[in-house]
């Protein structure tokens, strides 16, 4: 009797003590059990597509390009005849992927989208090294694949370096292992320009690679390497002003943190303030040791980058974390999500994973902003990432913590595509959840424009406009990701039409410097609700 009285307690008492999956904001789906490949490099395009990159010199994948379409790679130890796709193509409409054809080593590459939506793909290693490629994004229907420039050439080897674009549409590389400088696409008279701080933010293991960049409303970069952080006049090749340098130890490649800056949001007219977070972390040492079972750092520090006299204030996760994604949402909140609890980047350098998603709300005060979201099954290692879908889901896709592919073992190469939903696409909000039905899809800087949406309860409040950009999400950073809260007038009903059809008066972000040109995802946000976003280009 006594037992089974402990036993009732027990399953009383079980929800508070672990709660059930069920409890916890958020769901998972299966989109694909086999994508091919396990995706290292991630990009969503404006024809909601979404790009899909590995390295070359990876072995067999799973998925074999055309026939009569190998290539040869003389780097290539395993497979110098390679007739497996290293990239495919993914469309969330009909789970379907497409194989791409890859020509030189993309691995630990970087990217950024230009204005016309081409995507550019920058470096990488062996006969990657100094490469461009692009892949001009066509419709599902088409057959788009990568081209690798010939010309122009990198001035500097680029493995681990940044992109991000700039308010004219060019694009700067920066940094990358052992370049200590930035350059520019399209190559100009600027073309390569040293910056020490990237070789003074080095230490004994990097710790500088993969440098998190923000463009700044101003039109300066904020760079953040190691624990150390610049204003930075890409201009004039000068340091504006050093920032107070992040506790907590090493945030950058191979020590895993990750970084967003929060959505510009008009105010007072102009959107002049911008806020950089940064979270988790590996203990320093970790990935010179090769210790796998070091307790990763859960940590934050955020800062407001353009005050005069900016601070960093620290918060703490739910779980410290490393190789997490930070991913904007439509409502300006942020998803952290993937990774592990211990060891660090690298492979086979971590365990634990972290399979709790957590939601950063950054508008709640300190200590209420982070909520614990429903776990996956499928744990998220090295190279794993993640991307905002103009639906609102999270594609999750990658983990390969092996040199080769391996599907054995405890963390295997992960060929499946996931999404999450966050807790805004749950049922019982649907009826809050807008429709954009007319919209310009096109607009230049600071012109007016309306957005006319339907919404099956009446609007209680300002429904907001917001643009988010399409990042390169590689290694715990989104590249050029940015969210863009545009100043709108109070929703009208539209007269002689049924109820619940809305005008928004808009106006488009003043300049580059704010949105710099290029196609944005459009999501009108009620009650925290984002319909599914429709793509528009802005034009200089």
């Amino acid at each position: 009797m006594a037992s089974q009285t402990l036993l009732l307690i027990i399953f009383i008492l079980l929800p508070s003590i672990c709660p059930i999956r069920a409890d916890l904001p958020g769901r998972w789906e299966l989109l694909l059990a086999n994508a091919g490949i396990s995706s290292m490099h991630t990009a969503v395009t404006r024809y909601g597509t979404v790009v899909l990159l590995d390295r070359t010199n990876i072995g067999p994948t799973r998925k074999l390009l055309p026939k009569h379409n190998c290539r040869y790679d003389p780097y290539d130890k395993v497979l110098r005849r390679d007739c497996y796709a290293h990239s495919v193509l993914f469309d969330p409409a009909t789970n379907q992927i497409r194989p791409l054809k890859i020509l030189t080593d993309t691995w630990c590459s970087s990217g950024q989208f230009l204005p016309d939506g081409t995507l550019l793909q920058t470096g990488g290693d062996l006969d990657g090294n100094r490469k461009f490629r692009k892949f001009a994004t066509c419709p599902p229907e088409e057959l788009c694949d990568w081209v690798e420039l010939k010309t122009p050439e990198l001035a500097n080897g680029r493995w681990y370096a940044t992109n991000q674009i700039l308010p004219d549409g060019s694009v700067i590389i920066v940094g990358g292992s052992a370049a200590n400088t930035v350059e520019f696409y399209p190559p100009s008279t600027r073309s390569v320009q040293i910056l020490p701080f990237l070789a003074e933010a080095a230490d004994t293991q990097m710790d500088n690679l993969y440098p998190y960049v923000h463009l700044l409303p101003d039109g300066h970069l904020f760079i953040f390497a190691n624990t150390k952080s610049i204003q930075y006049d890409y201009k004039y090749n000068r340091i504006i002003r050093f920032y107070p340098q992040l506790e907590g130890g090493p945030r950058n490649y191979p020590s895993a943190g990750s970084s967003a800056m929060l959505a510009l949001n008009f105010e007072r007219g102009n959107f002049l303030t911008a806020e950089i977070v940064i979270c988790g972390g590996a203990r320093y040492g970790a990935f010179i040791e090769r210790s796998t079972d070091a307790p990763a750092y859960g940590s934050c520090g955020r800062i407001v980058a353009t005050d005069a006299d900016p601070a960093w204030a620290m918060e703490d996760m739910p779980y410290g974390r490393i190789m997490g994604d930070m991913v904007l949402l439509p409502t300006g909140d942020v998803l952290i999500i993937n990774g592990a609890q211990a060891g660090t980047q690298g492979f086979e350098l971590a365990s634990e994973p972290c399979l709790n998603p957590v939601l950063y709300r950054p508008d709640e005060p300190i200590g209420l902003r982070f909520m614990t979201l429903n776990p996956t099954t499928v744990p998220r290692m090295y190279h794993s990432t993640a991307n905002l879908l103009p639906d609102g889901r999270i594609l999750i896709a990658g983990s390969n913590p092996h040199y080769f592919y391996k599907f054995g073992g405890e963390f295997p190469t992960e060929l499946r595509l996931e999404a999450f939903s966050p807790e805004y696409l749950s049922p019982d909000r649907t009826n809050l959840r807008p429709a954009i039905v007319e919209m310009p899809v096109t607009f230049r800087y600071g012109e007016s424009f309306v957005l006319t949406v339907t919404v099956p309860l009446p609007v209680v409040g300002i429904i907001e406009v917001n643009l988010a950009s399409a990042p390169f999400s590689t290694h715990s950073f989104s590249q050029g990701q940015r969210l863009v809260k545009l100043g709108v007038s109070p929703a009208v009903p539209v007269s002689g039409i049924d109820g619940g059809t809305y005008r928004i008066g808009c106006r488009a972000p003043p300049d580059g410097r704010v949105a710099p040109p290029g196609y944005y995802m459009v999501f009108a946000v009620n009650q925290g609700v984002p319909s599914v976003a429709r793509w528009a280009q802005i034009i200089l």
